[in-house]
């Protein structure tokens, strides 16, 4: 297949998008983009300065004023028309995502598509807010009672590497459904694909400051944290910066939704069919380069050693099979890390599962192109639960295989080896076995013959313990973060 055309070569020098309006950042501190499979620098951006990122808050108060005066209706029918632009650029926004991040084209479709999904979710939102008041006439002699929904007000967006776009949606749709203005500080690591949402999103005629969006990393954020009119914080990122950002919420008197890191299971029952196991697990681990906090790098099998060797067998099979390349060639099965360091990251976690005394069975870092960010997919075996690899993210296109005697011992494994808590799958054609690990495994994201339980967007992100801090989670239920209630008591006779 031919490689598709880049959207631009190279995308000058990054703006600020300020007040409805797209401007030229005076700080002096500035940074260079890559793309992950050329290294190629394909855009430079700013370090924002306190100054712009007052004017930003600023913007955002005025925007959350100019959205109070906007009926319900008509904000519904501006996601319903922001939505349609998302369909019209589509395309393009694939190709800018693949081409900032790293990922395949295949993958950045499917990004998209949850992008325009969480749109649709907001729009329901939008309209299900008329759900949640609720009315009693005659409480008490000549006494009337109500509860209504009010937005908070304008609301800080920080926005991860891996999933650039799609974490932009988990929330600020559903933000503007509420009626709450959005200040978004996009990771430094691809700030195209933040610039491209956001100019997107503007296509339908938001008000000025209804969407801000600067680039300025965690300085900035902790400056915008401070600012008395931010009202609350959304984030998807790494658990040490959330509980970082956890921390400063807390002295700021904000509410928060604080999506963290995961370690993730995969468990292979005796009666699941191998086959198509290893389909599940070639996107489950390698998927996007591991660089996703639904994908898992513990594979656990149960059974004798014949099977345990056929697992092996078809997932080095699926290994082998992935072609690395630029993921705007279609033909690509697996594209490069998003930085440098984070592959280098990889490979370190690689080492420290061999000196833990892990075993090699297929080694990505001997299949590398000579240019770009890669790093190929990684199978070890003799993996242990008790060794720190099996309790920490590998966030990379790594699976460790380990071997276990009961479905009750694996339960027991996710549930006291590792204090995160965000997903597990199983694969098995038994209902009885599906329903006890569903019912027992202590995450909040638990998949039955998949291997990536991804929520639909109307459905919420359900990490828990250190995989989640704060008061709501993302996607729909982060209606209850950008919104509160207000009860009415009156009394006319």
């Amino acid at each position: 297949m031919a490689v598709l055309p880049e959207v631009k070569k190279h995308y000058g020098k990054l703006k600020l998008f300020i007040d409805g309006e797209w401007v030229d950042s005076k700080s002096s501190v500035w940074h260079e983009t890559t793309n992950p499979a050329t290294e190629e620098v394909i855009a430079e951006f700013p370090q924002a300065t306190e100054a712009e990122a007052r004017s930003a808050v600023e913007a955002a108060t005025r925007g959350f004023k100019a959205l109070g005066s906007i009926a319900l209706r008509e904000r519904a029918k501006m996601l319903f028309e922001m939505r349609q632009k998302f369909e019209e650029n589509f395309e393009e926004m694939c190709r800018v995502l693949t081409q900032d991040h790293g990922r395949t084209i295949g993958e950045s479709r499917g990004s998209v598509r949850r992008v325009i999904e969480n749109i649709e979710s907001a729009c329901s939102a939008a309209y299900g807010m008329a759900s949640r008041n609720e009315h009693l006439d005659e409480l008490a002699n000549g006494i009337d009672m109500w509860m209504t929904w009010e937005p908070v007000g304008p609301c800080l967006i920080v926005t991860p590497s891996n999933i650039p776009m799609h974490a932009w949606s988990s929330f600020v749709p559903y933000a503007l459904a509420a009626g709450c203005s959005v200040v978004v500080s996009p990771s430094r690591q691809d700030p195209i694909a933040a610039e491209w949402i956001c100019r997107v999103a503007n296509m339908v005629g938001w008000p000025k400051g209804a969407i801000n969006m600067i680039h300025g990393g965690r300085e900035i954020n902790r400056f915008i944290i401070k600012q008395p009119e931010i009202q609350a914080l959304g984030f998807i990122g790494s658990t040490t910066a959330g509980w970082d950002l956890f921390r400063q919420c807390a002295d700021a008197g904000i509410n928060s939704s604080i999506n963290g890191n995961g370690k993730n299971t995969v468990l292979i029952m005796p009666d699941a069919d191998i086959e198509t196991c290893s389909v599940y697990l070639r996107q489950g681990c390698f998927g996007m380069t591991g660089q996703r906090c639904l994908g898992s790098d513990n594979v656990v099998v149960i059974g004798d050693n014949k099977r345990y060797a056929e697992v092996k067998e078809r997932l080095v099979a699926q290994a082998r099979g992935m072609k690395l390349g630029y993921g705007l060639d279609e033909s690509t099965g697996m594209g490069p890390y998003t930085t440098s360091g984070g592959r280098q990251k990889v490979s370190k976690w690689i080492e420290q599962a061999l000196s833990e005394g892990a075993s090699m069975v297929y080694d990505g870092r001997l299949s590398v192109p000579g240019k770009g960010y890669f790093l190929g997919p990684t199978i070890l075996e003799n993996v242990h639960p008790d060794m720190n690899v099996a309790k920490e993210e590998a966030f990379g296109a790594v699976a460790g295989l380990i071997r276990a005697e009961s479905l009750e011992q694996v339960i027991e494994w996710i549930n006291t080896k590792t204090d995160l808590g965000h997903s597990a799958c199983i694969m098995t054609s038994s209902g009885k076995l599906a329903r006890k690990f569903t019912r027992e495994a202590n995450v909040g994201n638990v998949g039955v013959n998949v291997g990536v339980p991804q929520p639909f967007a109307f459905f919420p992100l359900g990490s828990k313990r250190k995989s989640f801090l704060g008061g709501a989670k993302s996607r729909m239920a982060s209606m209850r973060l950008f919104l509160d209630e207000k009860t009415v008591t009156a009394r006319w006779i």
